[in-house]
């Protein structure tokens, strides 16, 4: 028997605004995945001229579709220098795994010509019974949807959840994760969301807003909490955290997704792109102040709404971790 591993790699190239996932696959006897190098010119990395770039595994997971294992890996330079395009390195030198994060990926499946399914024969009905429905006339891609949460779990990936989202083709899925693995995770949790819809033939769009009209856009609201928040929590505590976000709340925006604007209305449970909020329950505030840490005694968590669903989760926990430590 052949004692080869296959070792699935993954990585972000250098597209702007958003990073592409990329992959491609190596065997080798070695015990663990090693550092592999790349041709980043074909990937917005690096010049023609000189074109290697480095792919350093950063985490490993069971590979629940093919192969042995999943590697995540950040990218440097020919030179072993960090590469412009990793944002991985700032987030791992910011957060420690005091740092809890539950990311919640909102996203369409598509079909071959780029619509969300269950819109082929033109709009459908507007919003309302589609957000956790339940039947053929209110959901579509419920199956990809399962078989996704099935592949994250199988991989050692916390998913706590998913539903079918407020609009028709439209789903979430909750990725919890402590310290830099969060960001790992949720990455990892994109991979085999797009490996999976492959399978059954869709496509998924990550964009704040596909379809414009009375529909809502697509988030990834960002949980969060550290040590303090969860055991020595107080309203004076989290009243404190609110204002300094909101003091960076130009920057916050900067790192959290292109055509946020597009979503962030102030309408559809957003908050005006421009505006800043925090309340107790509040769904259209920048900050949420969850009930569970309100019936904790002020311990808990806050949820920060205003993340795209494109959005990179290292540039957020360096947004949030740096601003808050």
């Amino acid at each position: 028997m052949s004692e080869m591993k296959i070792y699935e790699y993954i990585w972000l190239d250098g597209y702007q605004p958003e990073p592409s996932l990329r992959s491609k696959i190596k065997t080798t006897e070695d015990d663990s995945p090693p550092a592999w190098a790349f041709d980043g010119s074909s990937t917005q990395q690096a010049e023609g001229g000189k074109s290697d770039c480095l792919l350093l595994p950063v985490q490993t997971y069971d590979n629940p579709l093919f192969a042995d294992y999943l590697v995540m890996c950040q990218v440097e330079t020919g030179e072993h220098e960090t590469h412009p395009s990793n944002t991985r390195v700032a987030a791992s030198e910011v957060v420690t795994d005091e740092w809890w994060f539950g990311f919640e990926q909102e996203f369409f499946f598509t079909g071959k010509n780029g619509d969300p399914l269950g819109w082929e024969d033109g709009t459908p009905r507007p919003q309302g019974d589609y957000y956790c429905g339940v039947g053929a006339d209110n959901v579509a891609g419920r199956e990809i949807s399962e078989a996704h949460l099935e592949a994250c779990l199988e991989a050692g990936i916390e998913l706590s959840g998913t539903n079918a989202e407020v609009a028709l083709g439209q789903w979430e899925y909750q990725c919890f994760g402590k310290g830099i693995k969060a960001g790992d995770d949720l990455w990892v949790s994109r991979y085999l969301l797009h490996k999976v819809a492959e399978e059954f033939g869709v496509g998924v769009n990550l964009h704040p807003k596909p379809k414009e009209g009375d529909w809502n856009g697509s988030g990834m609201h960002a949980n969060f909490s550290n040590e303090e928040m969860r055991t020595k929590g107080s309203e004076k505590l989290f009243y404190s955290i609110c204002e300094k976000l909101k003091d960076v709340h130009k920057e916050g925006i900067e790192s959290y997704g292109s055509d946020n604007d597009m979503r962030l209305t102030g309408l559809h449970e957003t908050q005006s792109i421009d505006q800043f909020s925090y309340a107790i329950f509040d769904r259209g505030a920048s900050i949420r102040i969850p009930i569970y840490t309100i019936e904790h005694d002020w311990n808990g968590y806050l949820e920060d709404r205003r993340p795209a669903s494109n959005a990179d989760p290292y540039k957020i926990i360096s947004h949030i971790v740096g601003t808050l430590s």
